[in-house]
């Protein structure tokens, strides 16, 4: 018998039909990604076509209406207060640094002012390990940005031991008041404004939304944790995942009280 003759016939039929079943499941994959995506944009497109119809941030907050457009691009001037000297020269929220600028005051102060940008909790760092030293007290004056920063920045307030502080017309909105909780007591002006949203933990609206369910739960759990790690009601949270991103809800004084964002250790001592 001949070497040919003991050689595995081959079967064209079978192999055709392994063919066909790869290329079937792969087809599948491609077309639930598609109707998955295509749900998600379908989902987006009333955010598209017609943006926030909230008030102004410039608009007045009261209790029960307190969510206001947030694009930080168009964010008002800072308001004039009665007492112009408590409020230094600061940039206009819409013309903010697009990272954070760290300036030291004096009376042991580092102000904190832009926008947190990638990589600002590593600088955050080596401003506290520099020649001025730890400072006493950071004012905030932030946009907010990157969430991952802001709760890295917040526990290295909170290992520092420094306190947090805003003045009128300062702002810590979206991811800033995750430093403003790393206080070890935290004092916000009633005309300063903290306001919390939804972010996005990185995630892409236009990808099918089961790869972004586990980041978006994962980014939860630790803002959560955080918050309470820094002993803030973490019921906070419940006005920051009701309200998208494109919009703000401001946490007026008695919220911020409430919720602890506002502590002073010394009252909260007596009180005990």
């Amino acid at each position: 018998m001949s070497d040919r003759a003991d050689r595995p016939y081959p079967r064209p039929g079978r192999d055709w039909t392994t063919r066909r079943a790869i290329l079937a499941i792969l087809a599948l994959q491609i077309a639930m990604a598609v109707v998955l995506a295509g749900r998600d944009l379908v989902a987006a497109l009333p955010d598209l076509i017609s943006p926030a119809r909230q008030p102004t941030l410039d608009t007045p907050v009261a209790p029960g209406d307190q969510t206001r457009r947030f694009r930080p691009g168009d964010l008002p001037a800072r308001p004039a207060v009665q007492d112009p000297a408590r409020q230094t020269r600061l940039p206009d929220p819409g013309r903010m640094p697009s990272r954070l600028q760290f300036t030291a005051g004096g009376d042991g102060v580092l102000l904190l002012t832009g926008a947190i940008a990638p990589g600002d909790a590593a600088r955050f760092e080596e401003v506290l390990s520099g020649p001025d030293g730890t400072p006493s007290i950071i004012r905030l004056h932030s946009t907010g940005g990157s969430v991952a920063d802001a709760l890295a920045i917040g526990r290295g307030v909170r290992g520092a031991g420094i306190a947090t502080v805003m003045e009128a017309g300062d702002i810590c909105l979206s991811a800033c008041p995750y430093i403003l909780a790393g206080g070890v007591s935290r004092t916000v002006d009633d005309a300063a404004m903290v306001g919390v949203h939804q972010h996005y933990f990185g995630e892409n609206t236009a990808l099918p939304a089961f790869l972004a369910v586990e980041d978006i739960q994962r980014g939860q759990a630790e803002v959560m944790a955080h918050l309470d790690a820094m002993d803030v009601d973490v019921r906070m949270m419940l006005h920051a995942m009701a309200t998208p991103p494109d919009e703000i809800y401001i946490l007026l004084p008695e919220d911020l009280l409430g919720y602890r964002m506002v502590f002073d250790p010394a009252a909260d001592g007596a009180d005990g």
